[in-house]
């Protein structure tokens, strides 16, 4: 089985996506809660009743050809750090973080896969893609499912589904998201509007790493509330729509922006490159918002276009529990801070400086609006 160090040290394949067709969309992800039946669930059982349906899954996941040579641990046997780092990577849940004996984690060797054991419910499984492929995501998962069921027994019931520990993911349980880069939508102030109705259609929208979370670097999770009543192929086919106009609607701010003041932009994203370029000491919310406005200089023409995987790269590899594995060992605040920027500083010490702004071809891709609550 591979050890820590060589499942985190290269990015995973989709924190490096770079452009794609939604070039606003960062990953796709899939998250499918399961139970055992004739067990209890994980917050009713006892301590040897949780060791009993972890040794029974942890088999089974592993046996998946997709998990061969995969990482595969007991949550007791990582440091508090490991663990916030697989937080940090969207491979683990805070609260399946917080957990300990029989509770583990089984993670594809390139992190396209990850499945919680004894989390809030027997098996959280997920699949993560770059931009926008839920449906790829969740057929590749599915496929992972159907395997699981030829040889665990999931507790499902023919008018209900699948029975969950919370009565939100019952059903299907199905949650699906997409995280978005929406610098646009900020810098216009539209982005209350554009998230107003997401809501309004029954979706959520989140912070960088979910429920309870701000938004950090102009990054927003958008994924379905409703898991009964409808099949995962409407789910996905529902959100994929709204999760593309969302997209077009933040090309065309941007667009827009550079078409009405792009002095204003060029001078943003010029301030946040200086800043990185030369900063001793940057606190994570800092560094965040100016990657966002390098990432958006990247998409727009002032840089070249790899500076969007640079920054996605980089969007992890800043975050405090990253930084501190890095340095071995538990950093202050203070030293993370100053760590922070000498990493940015070496990463961007060769990137070329900004262009000025191209002029706009005036040429807005059509956008649509959000749908209604009651299309399908």
């Amino acid at each position: 089985m591979m050890r820590f160090n060589t499942l985190i040290t290269p990015p995973a394949d989709w924190m490096s996506g770079g452009q794609t067709e939604h070039g606003a969309v960062l990953t796709s992800r899939i998250r499918l809660a399961r139970n055992l039946r004739h067990h209890p669930f994980p917050g009713w059982a006892k301590r040897d009743e949780r060791n009993a349906a972890f040794d029974l899954l942890r088999p089974a996941v592993e046996a998946l050809p997709v998990m061969k040579d995969a990482f595969s641990q007991q949550l007791s046997d990582l440091n508090s750090v490991q663990k916030q780092v697989l937080v940090e990577r969207h491979l683990a849940s805070r609260e399946h973080a917080a957990r300990g004996d029989g509770s583990g984690i089984v993670i594809e060797r390139r992190q396209t896969f990850s499945f919680m054991l004894n989390e809030e419910d027997h098996l959280r499984m997920q699949a993560i893609r770059p931009g926008l492929q839920l449906q790829a995501a969740f057929e590749a998962l599915s496929a992972l499912d159907t395997a699981l069921e030829s040889t665990l027994e999931f507790a499902f019931d023919p008018t209900l589904g699948y029975l969950t520990t919370c009565p939100t993911n019952l059903g299907t349980g199905l949650r699906a998201s997409a995280m978005l880069h929406l610098p646009g939508l900020v810098l216009s102030d539209q982005i209350g509007p554009v998230l107003q109705a997401v809501g309004k259609i029954g979706l959520a929208v989140r912070g960088l790493y979910g429920e309870g979370t701000e938004s950090l670097g102009n990054l927003y999770q958008i994924s379905n509330q409703s898991t009964l009543g409808e099949s995962e192929e409407t789910i996905i086919r529902h959100l994929e729509r709204v999760i593309s106009q969302v997209a077009h609607h933040e090309q065309n701010a941007r667009e827009k922006l550079l078409e009405d003041d792009p002095e204003m932009v060029s001078d943003k994203i010029g301030r946040a490159y200086g800043v990185l370029s030369h900063a001793h000491i940057i606190d994570s919310k800092e560094a965040l918002n100016h990657l966002s406005l390098l990432r958006l200089g990247g998409s727009i023409g002032i840089f070249p276009a790899d500076t969007e995987a640079l920054c996605d790269t980089l969007l992890m590899d800043i975050q405090p529990a990253h930084l501190q594995h890095h340095a071995s060992r538990k950093l202050s605040p203070e030293e993370r801070d100053s760590l922070r920027a000498k990493i940015i500083r070496k990463r961007l010490q060769n990137h070329p400086s900004p262009a000025t702004c191209p002029p706009s071809n005036d040429s807005h891709p059509p956008t649509g609006d959000l749908p209604s609550p009651d299309e399908s």
